[in-house]
């Protein structure tokens, strides 16, 4: 399946259903008058997010979704039928923007949340809801009112505990395919990865979702690259896991290329907690590993891992360190949304 994280849309709600214009007029009857019945309502569009779904490619092929109108109404007050709402499936931690693309009006974090977007226009009157001791036999019936439309965005942020940034050819790909079942593509090239993967990971019988990105370069914030676009899947993310290629000349210049894309950015993505992994160790001297170690900390005066994505060397403690940190944060941010 591919993966597609935005789409543009257009949407529709239905029209309320027409108001009838009937008199009774049976023989034998006595008393006759109007008895059109009101208009059904028209049909919502609604979004709901569901599992097992990480995409929107469903969108790319249709972009045009419109729910069903509303019945009009008929004689002996008999109302009609109102219209079927569209249920439009996407997957969790899908937005809804207008047109504009920055304007949010839906945020669907959680797998059976469902929102509407666009409410069904009212069914009009029959000329039964005319009638009065003044106006016994109003010739009046209402045409439904319209439904609402809209063009918007859908975007996709990926929800994860870790997400996994750093230069092109840091060796992400590699990481994530050795300490999960995911098969990202593993090249020597740069740009391997074209679009985020998520990988599952299993840490001392307990398990956290791992984001892997695009590799970053100077300017990502602002398109350059594969585009800031991906940076927005780090906007969820508990934590963020900073990969350094240790065999790099410049590896504190490295770790400040992708820090200043992330502050650049905004969103809060560089106040979330990091740690530092300084991977491709087993390709260095002893020396040479302790070395850089000393001056990404120094630099960073954060917490630096040292791990092989590669050989497996220190895999298994960073991610028992990244587990930690990832929980310790989503219980804190449960915390302060608790009393808050």
């Amino acid at each position: 399946m591919k993966f597609l994280d935005q789409a543009k849309i257009y949407v529709k709600s239905g029209d309320g259903g027409p108001g009838s214009l009937s008199f009774r007029r049976e023989k034998f009857i006595e008393f006759g008058g109007p008895d059109g019945g009101d208009g059904g309502r028209g049909g919502d569009i609604v979004f709901e997010a569901v599992d097992n779904l990480n995409t929107l490619i469903d969108y790319r092929y249709q972009q045009h979704f419109r729910a069903r109108n509303g019945g009009g109404g008929a004689g002996k007050n008999r109302t009609g039928a109102d219209g079927a709402a569209l249920v439009l499936r996407v997957p969790p931690g899908t937005e809804v923007l207008d047109e504009d693309n920055e304007t949010v009006f839906l945020d669907l974090k959680r797998v059976g949340e469902r929102r509407v977007l666009l409410k069904g226009g009212d069914g009009g009157f029959g000329n039964a809801h005319y009638k009065s001791a003044t106006n016994q036999a109003p010739r009046r019936a209402d045409r439904g009112w319209p439904g609402q439309e809209r063009t918007i965005w859908l975007r996709l942020k990926l929800i994860a505990d870790v997400g996994l940034v750093g230069m092109p050819n840091a060796g992400k790909s590699t990481l994530l395919a050795a300490v999960s079942r995911a098969r990202p593509k593993i090249a020597d090239y740069p740009f391997t990865t074209l679009k985020p993967q998520l990988g599952v990971v299993g840490v001392h019988g307990d398990e956290f979702v791992l984001a892997d990105l695009p590799g970053l370069i100077e300017g990502a914030s602002t398109g350059a690259g594969l585009g800031h676009r991906f940076l927005g899947h780090l906007e969820r993310c508990a934590a963020i896991f900073h990969l350094v290629d240790a065999t790099r000349d410049d590896v504190v210049g490295d770790w400040r290329t992708v820090r200043q894309e992330l502050e650049r950015y905004g969103h809060g993505l560089a106040e979330k907690p990091e740690i530092i992994g300084l991977n491709k160790i087993d390709a260095l001297p002893a020396a040479e590993v302790a070395k850089r170690r000393l001056a990404l900390k120094r630099a960073s005066k954060g917490e630096v891992v040292l791990l092989s994505g590669a050989s497996g060397q220190g895999v298994a403690q960073a991610m028992s360190r990244l587990f930690a940190l990832a929980r310790g944060t989503r219980m804190a941010r449960a915390e302060t949304e608790t009393t808050s």
